[in-house]
């Protein structure tokens, strides 16, 4: 898993959503 904080939760969890739906993690 990725763990991300501040500004960059925002963006990174939508890029960890897009990996995790290429089953990247």
């Amino acid at each position: 898993m990725i763990i991300v904080t501040g500004g960059a939760g925002f963006i990174g969890s939508a890029l960890i959503a897009a990996l995790n739906s290429r089953g990247i993690t």
